[in-house]
């Protein structure tokens, strides 16, 4: 949601004033495109890190408020539970050496961070979702302490009406419930950001939506959730049913979650702005004084608040934003699929091919959108988040005789994306040796079919073939993930196992 939040209880009249707004932001939103005001390409992107803090018993701390001002850095800031963090970087120029230039500051950033936390016997842990995480954990109590995540709360069991169901089926079944929206805090994931032009925007946001499977068979990291061994990436399951808005006979009618993939390819990012006005009631009321059409009359640049805050709250994998810098408009496509880590390195890696593969699938003569149904993207990045490194995934098979082929996703990789990502690094002119470093890490992670889930579900059944019982698997195994972390090697290079007493 971004900026602070302040704000009562909304009657009818907010409501309807508000959506009296939402239009008029949306028509000045098309009124901005329309003029061709928006800001001149430049080759920005941007990076968001949600974080972990757990202990060195490997179980979660809640302590942000302690953690925090320790920290003392405006990089860092609170996310929705009391034992997450989040740390922004700054937007840096897609060139050069700017791969080894973010993991540097990463490096050095999240170290601090590190340290700090270790002041109060709390550690920062970068993981899809924490394997120690318990029912008791994640309770209304241990939200973070700013009131803009008590308000979106309140709204969102308002408009649940009674408690949150989950229930996921994955090697194991979960089946619970929960009174708030805190389970949602249990997903902590990198944000990938990119700002390009209104011209671009469809094409760059289809191509994020194409390979978002291939990213969570390459990057899952999150199999554990209350004990459970779930699916390889959990986080989108855990995430759309703990933000459910819809009671049992709202999802029976077909009314769309707020958290989903999408169901079609689009032509302009405007359409995105408007879904999310035609499907999605507001849960954030709050109006903004400014009049974004008068604001345009007399040739200003609106803010459009409500806009921006409402699409805050519809939950897309790959979500379209609106900003402002020294008063010129840009877009970005937020690409939201990866979970965080398991390392900088495998981070970084994960940024790389990220970026490479939008640029060169976004100008391929015959894009990947026209020739693999949009239902088909989505069934990839279902099968990618239950089946991890193992999926397999739809894909057009190469040549003009077209079709579509069913494909190991680390064979895909290698034979297929890596050469068409490191094309678009080149074309991001993006120096020869990050390029082969960060994608390299790539191919030996499909070479070894290593990722951050599949190294903790080994390690957590070794632990238990050695004797442990489940509760202390996770713990030993979480501990051994956190030692790893912090040493930095990438993850397909990590020892399986934790060791012996």
């Amino acid at each position: 949601m971004g900026e602070k939040v302040v704000a009562g209880a909304f009657d009818l009249s907010d409501r309807q004033r508000y959506r009296r707004k939402l239009h008029q932001c949306l028509e000045g939103l098309e009124r901005l495109l329309e003029e061709r005001r928006f800001d001149r390409p430049r080759n920005l992107m941007g990076m968001e890190i949600e974080l972990n803090l757990a202990g060195s018993d490997g179980m979660p701390k809640m302590m942000n408020g302690e953690v925090l001002p320790r920290i003392a850095s405006r990089d860092f800031q609170t996310e929705l539970g009391m034992f997450n963090l989040e740390v922004n970087i700054v937007p840096h120029h897609l060139e050069g050496r700017v791969f080894d230039q973010l993991a540097e500051e990463l490096r050095t950033g999240l170290g601090y961070a590190h340290r700090k936390a270790g002041e109060v016997d709390a550690g920062i842990m970068m993981i899809g979702i924490l394997p120690t995480l318990g029912r008791q954990d994640l309770v209304a109590a241990n939200l973070s302490a700013a009131e803009r995540y008590t308000l979106l709360n309140n709204q969102m069991v308002s408009a649940r009406g009674e408690d949150f169901s989950l229930d996921i089926q994955g090697v194991e079944r979960l089946v619970s419930t929960a009174s708030s929206i805190t389970p949602e805090a249990a997903c902590t994931s990198v944000q990938l950001h990119l700002q390009v032009t209104p011209a671009r925007f469809a094409a760059v946001w289809n191509a994020a939506q194409a390979v978002a499977g291939v990213q969570i068979a390459l990057g899952a990291n999150s199999p554990f959730l209350f004990g459970r061994e779930l699916w390889r990436e959990s986080r989108p399951p855990l995430f759309q049913q703990a933000t459910d808005t819809r009671p049992p006979e709202l999802q029976n009618q077909g009314v769309r979650p707020r958290t989903w993939f999408g169901e079609q390819w689009v032509g302009s990012a405007y359409e995105l702005f408007e879904e999310n006005l035609r499907y999605f009631p507001p849960l954030l009321p709050i109006c903004d004084e400014e009049d974004p059409l008068r604001v345009l009359d007399e040739s200003g640049v609106p803010r459009l608040q409500e806009l921006v805050l409402h699409n805050g709250t519809v939950y897309r994998w790959n979500r379209p934003v609106y900003g402002l810098a020294d008063g010129v408009p840009h877009l970005r496509v937020e690409n939201r699929v990866l979970p965080a880590g398991p390392t900088v390195t495998d981070v970084i890696a994960n940024a790389a091919l990220y970026y490479g593969l939008v640029r060169a699938l976004a100008e391929e003569s015959r894009p990947v959108w026209t020739r693999l149904p949009f239902a088909a993207a989505a069934e990839n990045f279902d099968t990618a988040c239950r089946h991890g490194i193992d999926a397999e995934l739809i894909w057009p098979r190469p040549g003009r005789s077209g079709g579509l082929t069913r494909v190991p996703a680390v064979k895909l990789v290698r034979d297929e994306l890596l050469p068409l990502a490191a094309a678009g690094l080149d074309a991001w002119n993006i120096e020869p040796a990050d390029r082969d470093r960060y994608l390299g890490i790539i191919e030996e992670r499909c070479k070894r079919r290593v990722n951050g889930a599949s190294w903790q579900v080994d390690t957590y059944h070794r632990a238990r073939e050695a004797g442990l019982e489940r509760h202390a698997a996770l713990a030993a195994t979480t501990r051994r993930y956190a030692e790893l972390m912090h040493s930095g090697e990438p993850v397909h290079s990590w020892p399986t196992g934790v060791p012996a007493p």
